[in-house]
């Protein structure tokens, strides 16, 4: 018996070498899976790719001090950050997959599956996914992906013939040709835009903005202070803080879009297009908007000229009445195309304020990160209880009835802004020279106004400042105060108070949760001249 017996060849064992390619591989599949999700998201619908899925549900799920400190290690670019971290945690996954697949090819591609199945149940469970087409782009990437490793790993676990050695070569052109045909085909797919981004854009450029019925008046030639440092007294729309959880920017077509008003009051439901809203009195006005995640000095703050229709007005056409008026409901909640529900009070919106539904903003039509083709703007609030961006329906009911979504994540659910003012320049540990130093900013309360701005130096007596002329209460206003500088290091710090005579608080609390407060003070060392 034992001579008839076959002897068996030695079983392969890859080399270090062998190992390091796998890794490689597991890589390169990866690569090679998100770019094709990315193609195929681009003809379907860019944010059901599987980065934007699996980070917006990250989002979603973070707690809210872990986003505040994102927000203030990272400023606009915790986006970026956040996706850049996703794609690290994959990259070093892939490692893995790739050995994995060296040892045992078919459980390696269905790693490769199984993360594809992951992307497309966070991309159909996302709140602004309408169709279960959502899932398609990181399926269809896990299955390029996981062929590829399959074919990948088959180069390296069959010796080349004649010999005990894996076909490198052979590996090498596979990966090779694979990762430079997902590049070019990612390349050409992102020059070529999206059917649905092509026509946002379209509607965007051929939108005209009409005349408004009601002009904001000129700002004051007085409003903006000539002094270096200090900052435009309009923000330019490029240079306009943008803080959302979107991790890929909304572009809605303008022509598609609708808006519903529904809920409890409401007389029968009523929907708008854009053709409608820009058909009715339109309002034009000053109106500085800020977000709660701002610390301190911080700046997420802006002030721009808005143009649009007065909420108030839709709501009363449609029977609704304030609290104050016997109205059933106290929360407007509004709706985003990405999932985000903002809850503002009805009362608020109905008070005489300009609370608008803005599509214009410093003379254009709203940018797409900052809301096209209509958002709200109601002055005030704080952004997170007002200023739904890429806004698609409205609904009235109670705060009792509905938590919007910062409410159970530690955030108040209502938000008036709090008075604040910020030191421009000089800027922390500048070393100006002795003799004057002009100390200027700006300072904000919304819907209040600015009385006086005062500023101190070091523990010395507090001096008023030069306030700029006003343009009105629901715009910031910048100050100056002329500073007798003296060698040394010195600490400068500025206070306001606002329309109603309230001084704002030394004492600083987080911006957690209903918006930061306290004195803002900045640290010089004036050179001798």
């Amino acid at each position: 018996m034992n001579a008839t017996r076959t002897a068996r060849e030695p079983e392969y064992e890859p080399t270090r070498t062998d190992r390091l390619l796998a890794a490689l591989g597991g890589l390169i599949s990866a690569y090679v899976s998100l770019a094709v999700a990315d193609v195929v998201a681009a003809r379907v619908r860019p944010e059901a790719g599987p980065v934007p899925a699996v980070g917006g549900a990250v989002v979603d799920r973070t707690p809210a001090g872990l986003k505040e400190w994102a927000i203030r290690a990272f400023g606009e670019s915790d986006k970026a950050v956040l996706q850049l971290g996703i794609l690290i945690l994959l990259g070093l996954l892939a490692l893995g997959v790739g050995l994995l697949a060296l040892r045992h090819r078919p459980l390696g591609a269905a790693a490769v599956g199984a993360f594809g199945v992951l992307g497309a149940l966070a991309a159909v469970t996302r709140p602004d996914s309408d169709s279960a087409v959502d899932a398609v782009p990181s399926l269809a990437g896990a299955a390029a992906g996981a062929a590829l490793l399959y074919v990948l790993a088959g180069r390296l676990r069959t010796p080349r013939p004649g010999t005990d050695r894996a076909d490198r070569r052979g590996f090498l052109i596979v990966a090779g040709s694979a990762g430079l045909a997902a590049t070019g085909a990612a390349a050409l797919g992102r020059m070529a835009g999206t059917p649905v981004q092509e026509h946002a854009e379209a509607s965007r450029a051929a939108l005209r903005l009409p005349r408004p019925d009601s002009p904001a008046p000129a700002a004051p030639p007085g409003a903006q202070l000539r002094v270096p440092g200090i900052g435009p007294f309009f923000t330019p729309n490029r240079d306009f803080y943008r803080v959302d959880t979107a991790l890929v920017v909304p572009k809605v077509d303008a022509d598609r879009w609708r808006l519903r008003l529904y809920g409890s009051g409401v007389r029968g439901e009523r929907t708008y297009n854009l053709r409608e809203l820009t058909a009715r009195e339109t309002v034009e006005r000053d109106i500085t908007l800020a977000c709660v995640s701002n610390e301190v000095g911080g700046p997420y703050v802006g002030n721009a000229r808005w143009l649009g229709v007065r909420l108030a007005d839709l709501l009363r056409e449609a029977g609704v009445r304030p609290p104050s008026e016997g109205g059933p409901a106290d929360q407007l909640v509004a709706r985003s195309v990405d999932g985000m529900t903002i809850g503002t009070p009805v009362e608020a919106v109905m008070d005489g304020r300009d609370a608008l539904l803005a599509f214009g903003m410093n003379g254009e039509p709203l940018p797409f990160a900052h809301g096209f083709p209509v958002r709200m703007v109601v002055p005030g609030l704080y952004g997170y209880v007002s200023a739904c961006k890429w806004i698609e329906s409205i609904e009235l009911t109670t705060f009792d009835a509905y938590d919007a979504y910062w409410v159970p994540r530690g955030w108040a659910a209502q938000a008036p802004i709090k008075t604040q003012s910020r030191i421009d320049t000089p800027r922390p540990f500048a070393r100006p020279a002795a003799g004057t130093v002009m100390v200027a900013g700006v300072a904000w309360a919304q819907h209040r106004g600015i009385r006086r701005v005062e500023v101190r130096i070091d523990d010395g007596p507090w001096h008023d400042a030069t306030l700029a002329a006003e343009d009105s209460r629901d715009t910031w206003r910048q100050w100056a105060y002329p500073w007798a500088a003296t060698p040394g290091r010195h600490t400068l710090t500025v206070r306001a108070t606002d329309g109603t005579g309230t001084t704002q608080p030394e004492r600083r609390t987080p911006t957690m949760p209903d918006g930061a407060q306290g004195w803002h003070s900045v640290d010089v060392r004036v050179e001798a001249g």
